[in-house]
């Protein structure tokens, strides 16, 4: 029998985070991540208990009596690609840290896994090779990542253990941040032998099909989540859906399966997995779910009309929260349904934020609202509007994915436009709860049509809430038609950007 280590470990604390969209011209500077940024004392005591990945680390080494040594974590969430110079600082720093810390017995990072610099498609795998190259193979480097990770076939060669979201939406960041930290320990403390498996399938859904509540991927997470139940050594699995919206030649879903001790018997069971997933690539698009832009709102209107609960408008293809194909057309109203009341949470204008705040509550403001980002998104909403409410706004989040997270939008404003009102932000975020209503002072019981940009993580909170959710397509950069993306790094193959793709079997990617 192993011998257990002594309770006494020193295990490192770090993350570095982004869902990069690279068709976005916007990159994800230094200040940004900055913005987001935890180190020290503000990690390891302002996220523990927060539903962050770094919440779930903490939680376990704290009841193990493990020292938690803190990196740096910063989760930038979804926005354009990061900037070379902030990949080269943050990745900087996390080395050093690492280094500083030494001796350690254990790393446990939380990277996205769909992170592209200009320079790069996959620095998560740089960063881990990074590690590698100074800290060599005898350093235990266990990784928890996004569902959404595209995630490189040598991240498996590079990991001592890989852990996955399990849900969209992600209701599960500090419960995938404690699988992982019971992994590390489990080779730590109690001699476990993590064998690891990957298997790349050649399948990629537009986000908004990547709800982990929609058949048959409820069904596939579902087998995934019952392997270590039903098969004796199966330590865990993960199923990753891969992000759209990340051009890099590994864009697409990935299958991770971990033994202990058996090898084969994790390759066997990745590969039975990915095989399923590819069975059923017809089925996991919904293309039934989504309307065009005159015909979703003409449904929302007529749902919202006979309903005492607000319709949720999801204008999915806005990926930096400005787009105004949907708010322009709610804003001129539809003819013989008047009076229906319009809120839309969110909206990125930190031009306009600014004015709000320099103008003050009770005035009038000529705005060009929204649809700055690109051409893609609407262009602006030129027009006048009553500023009901203007300031900074900080908060501690309350929802079920944000929950001890501090959110800070910067200059914002809550303004009204005919029957619509929006609440205006200087830094982009998505409304996933009602943190983004009752921060501003909007009660979503009163209203008829909640104009909402997320893609899945809005479900949990706003889906039962609502009489009926409308999915709308627009042209901006998250649409739902992948094949309008102007790719430049995908392999080909790919389905359903190759309709007639076809797939030969599974080929592994195991660790050494």
């Amino acid at each position: 029998m192993p011998q257990e280590r002594p309770e006494s470990l020193r295990i490192a604390v770090g993350g570095f985070a982004l869902e990069s969209v690279s068709f976005l011209t916007q990159e994800t500077g230094v200040e940004a991540f900055e913005r987001e940024a935890r180190r020290d004392a503000a990690l390891t005591e302002g996220l523990r208990c927060s539903a962050t990945v770094a919440g779930g680390f903490l939680d376990v080494l704290a009841e193990a009596r493990a020292e938690a040594v803190p990196l740096v974590y910063s989760d930038c969430s979804a926005a354009g690609p990061a900037s070379d110079a902030a990949f080269e600082f943050f990745r900087d720093e996390l080395l050093e840290r690492l280094k500083a810390a030494l001796p350690l017995d254990g790393v446990l990072l939380f990277l996205h896994g769909a992170m592209t610099t200009p320079t790069r498609t996959d620095p998560e795998g740089d960063l881990l090779e990074s590690i590698r190259a100074l800290f060599g193979p005898g350093l235990p480097v266990v990784v928890a990542f996004d569902l959404h990770a595209n995630l490189s076939p040598r991240t498996a060669v590079l990991c001592d253990g890989i852990f996955g979201f399990h849900f969209s939406p992600h209701v599960d960041m500090a419960e995938t941040g404690r699988r992982a930290a019971h992994g590390l320990l489990a080779k730590l403390k109690h001699g476990q032998d993590p064998q690891l498996a990957m298997v790349k399938v050649p399948l990629v859904l537009p986000s908004i099909f990547t709800a982990t509540a929609l058949a048959p991927l409820s069904d596939i997470v579902e087998e995934s989540l019952s392997l270590p139940k039903r098969v004796p050594d199966i330590v865990d699995a993960s199923v990753f859906c891969g992000f759209a919206y990340a051009d890099t030649p590994d864009l697409g879903f990935s299958v991770v399966v971990i033994a202990d001790g058996d090898q084969d018997l994790a390759e066997r069971e990745s590969e039975s997995l990915a095989a399923r997933i590819w069975q059923n690539r017809e089925a996991l698009l919904h293309e039934e779910l989504v309307f065009g832009l005159e015909e979703g709102l003409s449904e929302a209107r007529r749902i919202a009309a006979d309903s005492d609960h607000p319709v949720v408008v999801l204008e999915h293809a806005d990926r930096l929260n400005d787009s105004t194909w949907c708010l322009r057309r709610l804003i001129e109203g539809a003819p013989g349904l008047p009076g229906l009341k319009v809120h839309c949470p969110y909206l990125w204008d930190p031009v306009t934020a600014a004015a709000a705040v320099s103008s003050g509550a009770g005035r009038r403001l000529d705005v060009r609202l929204g649809g700055h980002s690109s051409l893609r998104a609407g262009g602006p909403i030129v027009g006048e509007a009553e500023v009901l409410w203007a300031g900074e706004k900080v908060f501690t989040g309350t929802g079920p994915m944000r929950e001890g997270r501090r959110i800070d939008l910067g200059a914002a404003a809550l303004l009204r436009i005919g029957d619509v009102t929006v609440s205006v932000i200087s830094n982009s975020t998505t409304a996933i709860d009602l943190d983004a209503l009752e921060q501003f002072g909007i009660d979503s019981g009163e209203q008829n049509i909640l104009l909402l940009r997320s893609k899945t993580h809005f479900r949990a909170v706003f889906e039962p809430l609502a009489a009926a959710v409308v999915i709308v397509d627009t042209p901006d950069w998250g649409t739902a038609e992948l094949a309008r993306l102007p790719y430049r790094h995908v392999k080909t193959g790919l389905f359903p950007l190759d309709p007639a793709a076809e797939w030969a079997g599974p080929e592994s990617e195991t660790t050494v």
